[in-house]
């Protein structure tokens, strides 16, 4: 039995505020109930799921240009024969749109991957305008009642960029051969196990088209990283196998390539070969494929021929031939760009506090600025569990953490970094979210510095030394220091809470780490505290790494954090007995395991009840909108839509469905 349509977001504010109902009915015009599926589960009430979509008439498909050349010379095959059966047919949710083109992005080099990676990559679902799941690139999907077996049914037909079928056997070789090898997968991957120890799922598939996922224990969310950007559970292995030392016929060939390529072992040349962004040869399902690596000053992806989905027209998609991301070394770099032209549709990068420089340019750079709908929060992390003891004490204390939030003038921040656009809050589930948490929104988040005063001197820290800054209560005298370390060169946030902070008698000052630096420092646990915000707070439930602790980059809880990851992590602790994360982690489990929506949410709201006591991360401003820079002549990307990091960032409409209105006018100059 197919799997029911899953509830919605309860909060009508969620489309009063965006501009989506449109696209709901254009979406809901092009959707029939999805065909029944070949090896039937018992449905229960954890797959969301919206119908399939029906298959264009051969007759209708057609290709871009580029691509039609190269039929006419007999260098690719017709287009009915690149695409599925079956192709994903989708509405566009302004229009259908025209081919060709080159699209023009920033990024600041491979540790801002997640940039492109989130622009390109599609897996097994997507949402449709309403966050409701759907089929992508498979054509439906089946869970049993307790949500511990899932079945998704491919699409046939389908095919790898390269031309080769895309089956089952990318999915089981994925489990046998990358998953269940320890030296390329120490760990299994949380989204593919159950459990405390925790239990890899097994994947069996009974015919070529029909993938069976089976989890030890209940497993009701598991179609949300299923539509995420970074859990795709498949592996061109046609391609990938020539890299792995157990299939291979001359191992000391593939051991001297190792060395070779200055790699210390032959599963890290695997994950390197695997790397999408890396690697330009790995096959790909994603609508472009990169044609070099992501190291280089110019990046570029060139459109996939066999890309799987299609507009209502049947036209295959993407309808942009090229997407281009040219590196910047400084902010200002990147906005002399954009006022020039030279950017074409991105939000990433594309800072708040520059809004009037972008809004007074909008006619000269051909641009307009358009605002998302954001779940992100300005925040900082004090890290529980530092490596210097002293300061770890400091942090664990509750007062201390409730003094750092009363010190601070949200108003003013909000006023002055944002032009008044956002709310002055705790990190916490934005208001148009079925998880919103009124207490802890609005937990410890007056200005009242002679309460964060009193809170300090009653935690103990009533001494100071010749400048007026508190010192350590162990009798050292010496004055503590707190380093806050982020990724932005400038960070205007922590430059005013450094001197609300100050006002209070606490030292502080900010740390600049380039992204893989800061990475490295944190998976070192070396980062006392950091400026890194805050967001997946639209539907926490789908990424609650952040409210775990377990997220990396959010280092509030870090060595536990790593530790709950991974046991054997060398940096991970044990938390102390008694200590509330555990009782977070006990509600998880529940959570996890809950396959009705409306109890799932309940059972979350008690780890935001901790979150309101404890107050584990100190947030400032948030539902903050974003800024997206459109050139004006680019088509469905109309702005008042969520923001999301699980949702794809900026893309939750996805980036194949955007176009040119004049194509001819913005080749690639490559």
């Amino acid at each position: 039995m197919t799997a029911p349509v899953a509830h919605r977001l309860s909060r009508r504010d969620f489309l009063r505020v965006s501009a989506l109902s449109a696209a709901a009915s254009l979406a809901a015009a092009c959707v029939i109930e999805p065909p029944a599926a070949e090896v039937p589960v018992e449905a229960g009430p954890a797959a969301p799921q919206a119908p399939a979509a029906p298959a264009a008439p051969a007759s209708r498909f057609s290709e871009a240009p580029m691509l039609a050349e190269l039929v006419a010379k007999g260098e690719l095959p017709p287009v009915e024969e690149r695409l599925p059966e079956n192709p994903d047919m989708v509405a566009p949710v302004e229009s259908i749109g025209k081919y060709g083109g080159a699209w023009r992005r920033g990024f600041t080099g491979v540790s801002d991957r997640w940039g492109p990676t989130k622009m390109k990559a599609n897996n097994l679902l997507w949402y449709t305008p309403e966050i409701v799941l759907r089929p992508a690139l498979v054509e439906s999907w089946d869970v049993n009642e307790d949500a511990s077996t899932w079945v998704f049914h491919l699409r046939k037909g389908m095919k790898w960029s390269d031309g080769v079928p895309f089956t089952s056997a990318d999915f089981q070789w994925y489990y046998d051969y990358q998953v269940a090898n320890t030296e390329i997968t120490p760990i299994p991957p949380g989204e593919l196990a159950t459990g405390t120890p925790s239990v890899l799922s097994v994947c069996t598939t009974p015919d070529d088209y029909t993938v069976s996922i089976a989890f030890a224990h209940p497993k009701p969310t598991f179609g949300y990283p299923m539509a995420g950007h970074w859990h795709q559970p498949f592996v061109p292995h046609h391609y990938m196998q020539q890299f792995h030392m157990d299939l291979v016929e001359d191992k000391d060939a593939l051991a001297a390539l190792v060395v070779e390529k200055g790699f210390d072992s032959w599963a890290a040349y695997f994950t390197d070969r695997n790397s999408w962004f890396l690697n330009p040869d790995r096959p790909t399902t994603d609508p472009w494929m990169n044609t070099n690596a992501l190291s280089e000053p110019l990046f570029v992806m060139q459109r996939n021929p066999y890309y799987w989905q299609v507009d209502t027209e049947g036209q295959q998609l993407p309808y942009i031939d090229t997407v281009t991301h040219r590196m910047f070394e400084s902010a200002d770099v990147f906005n002399l760009w954009i006022l020039n032209g030279e950017i074409d549709c991105q939000s990433r990068h594309v800072g708040m506090g520059n809004y009037t420089l972008y809004k007074e340019n909008e006619e000269s750079g051909g641009f307009r600025v358009a605002f998302l709908i954001g779940a992100n929060h300005t925040a900082v992390q004090l890290n529980m569990t530092a490596q210097e003891p002293r300061l770890r004490e400091l942090f664990q204390d509750r007062r201390v953490r409730m003094a750092v939030s009363h010190c601070a003038n949200r108003e003013e921040m909000n006023d002055l970094l944002h032009d008044g656009l956002g709310t002055p809050r705790q990190y916490s589930p934005i208001t148009v979210s079925p998880n919103y948490h009124e207490r802890l929104t609005h937990t410890a988040v007056e200005y009242d510095p002679d309460k964060a005063n009193a809170l300090l001197d009653e935690a103990g820290y009533t001494e100071r030394d010749a400048d007026g800054f508190r010192t350590f209560k162990d009798g050292s005298g010496e004055t503590i220091s707190i380093i806050i370390e982020g990724t932005s060169q400038e960070d205007d946030t922590v430059m005013m809470l450094v001197a609300y902070l100050e006002a209070i008698g606490l030292k502080a000052s900010y740390k600049f780490d380039e992204r893989s630096l800061y990475e490295e420092r944190v998976r070192a646990n070396e980062v006392d505290a950091a400026s890194w915000g805050g967001n997946r707070t639209i539907l926490p439930i789908i990424d609650p790494g952040i409210m775990l602790g377990t997220m990396e980059g959010f280092p509030w809880a870090n060595a536990w954090g790593r530790w709950k990851n991974r046991t054997d992590d060398p940096t991970g602790e044990e938390p102390p007995e008694g200590h509330w994360i555990w009782k977070i982690w006990e509600i998880w489990d529940q959570v996890s395991a809950e396959p009705d929506e409306a109890e799932r949410n309940r059972l979350f709201a008690g780890i935001l009840d901790i979150w309101a006591d404890e107050l584990p991360m100190i947030g400032f401003v948030g539902e903050l909108p974003e800024l997206v820079i459109v050139k004006k002549a680019m088509h469905n990307y109309p702005g008042n839509i969520p923001s999301e990091n699980a949702l794809g960032g900026e893309h939750f409409l996805q980036a194949q469905f955007v176009y040119w209105e004049d194509p001819e006018n913005h080749l690639f100059q490559g």
